[in-house]
């Protein structure tokens, strides 16, 4: 923090003026307030910022969290956001302590994509109310709820609203494109609020009074009757904090050079914010992306600009509440609608669904799940969908394919002899229980033949199902009278396959061989023994061999 003090101050400012709109909005989005957005981003920007594992997080709230929480406060009511949030901080500590931030490099790109737009879309969609100037409807879908809001404006239209919705938007939008580095949307709800009361414009209901400090609410919220009706949703709201936090921070190293965050740390960062906000009545937080992007293009360096962000937020609670409370919720709408809007990567989507149909797929999944769903279906869902695929492309690879008998020392009258009676395979890539069933209907339809060799040393992963099939494939090739003999089975994969009885079906006769020459031996001997092959004795035979002069010396020279 004492390396460059003036540029993370000077970040820390400028993220302040950005968050500031953000943390009223969400706060108002939510159902608990503007002055508990507020509250969030001062109390967690601190928090994690101290105990978080990235350098340069900027914490607070959310858009996808705010998609969590307006369910939540219409089933339960604005308390239960409080309970659910110290819930969520006490189990993002548990995954902390678990050590669990390392699976989040599992989440496939489509799925972290999917869930990106389709929040942006939820987002939009929910400010469309305050943007038309009209009193949120009554009902949990927000699709539901934007078509009420639009017959209501329809109606009762205000202009005034709409007016200063689309210009506070489009003055973001169009002042991010040609000058990045100018705090547009504070400007922009500055303006729209002082024309609005010189003008004595009705632009919708202002956002409200705010308590001239941020004050512990009652530990009434925290009732222990409602905590097994609350801890499905806390479970969602812990799942989207460790998602968009670690996502967020990745981000953030992605950005710079030489930063690299611990998702361990950051996850206990987050759960001790979480713990915090509720007691100063915030909804919870997580890592923000944009506040964390804005951080880092400004030249942050250390946590020093993140605890600056949240120490001007203070600033602004003690000295400015009644100056902030006369904001119209109609610009706040602006903002969040800007906001939305400036989520979707056009690029990142574009070459997402142009890669393969499959992650075009999970990506459109994923989205319309979140939209119609909520976020942990969605990425639930999108997980799902992803692994299938996954399992499916993965069973593609596994092959059974007819291999030539080596020569080894067979003459070739003997070998000819020998391949008539006997085939072999290799088993390339993975038996398991996505590609068994393929492997098992292609090897019991075999061609009439003596003996059946199995090359298993390039099988690359093996579980108990494709253990099972190659047992059930061994057993119905010798009811047809046909020997099986395996070759080169790995020392991991003999315990599976023992486990399940497969090396039984092959102990009878000695069936189980270390390399593919012993396997063709031992099917050479059986064939000897069932009378299909001469005996030793009756297979030395002559070869006429030229000596030096040309003149022909005839030798007997057995065949091995």
């Amino acid at each position: 923090m004492r390396r460059a003090p003036r540029r993370d101050l000077l970040a820390g400012l400028t993220v302040a003026i950005v968050a500031l709109p953000l943390a009223l909005g969400f706060g108002v989005s939510s159902g608990l307030g503007a002055e508990a957005g507020l509250a969030t981003a001062v109390i967690a920007g601190a928090v994690a910022a101290v105990f978080g594992g990235s350098n340069l997080q900027v914490s607070g709230p959310t858009g996808a969290m705010t998609v969590v929480l307006v369910p939540i406060v219409g089933e339960y009511g604005p308390g239960a956001v409080l309970t659910v949030g110290l819930m969520a901080g006490v189990m993002l500590v548990a995954l902390a302590l678990l050590r669990a931030g390392k699976y989040m490099r599992y989440v496939p790109a489509p799925v972290v994509e999917g869930f990106t737009l389709g929040i942006a879309c939820v987002i939009g969609l929910q400010q469309i109310p305050n943007a038309l100037g009209v009193d949120k409807p009554e009902g949990d879908r927000v699709l539901v709820v934007t078509w009420r809001a639009v017959e209501e404006f329809a109606r009762h239209p205000n202009w005034t609203a709409l007016g200063c919705a689309g210009a506070v938007a489009a003055v973001m939008l169009i002042g991010a494109r040609r000058r990045p580095a100018v705090p547009f949307s504070i400007l922009a709800v500055i303006a729209a609020t002082v024309v609005t009361q010189v003008a004595g414009l009705d632009a919708a209901t202002p956002i409200g009074d705010l308590p001239s400090g941020v004050a512990a609410p009652s530990l009434g919220f925290l009732d222990p009757g409602a905590l097994g009706t609350l801890l499905a949703p806390a479970v969602a709201v812990a799942a989207l904090a460790a998602l968009e936090s670690l996502l967020s921070a990745s981000v953030a190293d992605g950005m710079t050079v030489g930063q690299r965050h611990d998702p361990d740390r950051e996850l206990f960062g987050q759960g001790l914010a979480n713990i915090a906000v509720p007691l100063f009545g915030g909804v919870p937080a997580t890592g923000a992306i944009g506040r964390t992007a804005v951080n880092v293009r400004t030249g942050a360096g250390s946590r020093l600009a993140a605890l600056t962000h949240a120490a001007i937020l203070a600033g602004i609670v003690f000295a400015a509440a009644p100056l902030v409370s006369e904001i119209p919720l109609a610009a706040l709408a602006g903002v969040l609608l800007a906001t939305a809007v400036r989520m979707v990567e056009v690029g990142s989507l574009r070459a997402m669904a142009r890669a393969t149909r499959s992650d075009a797929a999970i990506l459109v999944l994923t989205a319309a799940a979140t939209l119609a769903l909520d976020l942990v279906y969605a990425v639930i869902i999108g997980l799902a969908v992803a692994g299938a695929l996954a399992l499916r492309a993965v069973a593609k690879q596994a092959r059974l394919e007819e291999v030539p008998l080596d020569r080894g020392d067979h003459s070739a009258e003997e070998h000819a002899l020998l391949a008539e009676h006997i085939v072999a395979y290799r088993i390339d890539g993975p038996l398991f229980f996505a590609a068994a069933h393929r492997f098992l209907l292609e090897l019991t339809e075999v061609a009439d033949v003596r003996v059946v060799i199995l090359r298993m040393s390039r099988v690359s992963t093996l579980d108990a199902t494709g253990a099972l099939v190659l047992k059930d494939a061994v057993e119905r090739l010798t009811r047809r009278g046909i020997l099986v003999l395996v070759s080169g089975i790995r020392p991991g994969q003999r315990q599976i396959l023992d486990s399940v009885g497969a090396l039984e079906a092959l102990r009878p006769e000695d069936r189980d061989h270390a390399t593919t020459p012993e396997a063709i031996r031992a099917a050479h001997d059986h064939l000897e023994s069932a009378g299909v092959l001469p005996a030793a004795a009756d297979r030395r035979k002559q070869r006429v061999l030229p000596n030096p002069a040309g003149s022909p010396e005839t030798r007997e020279e057995p065949v091995r």
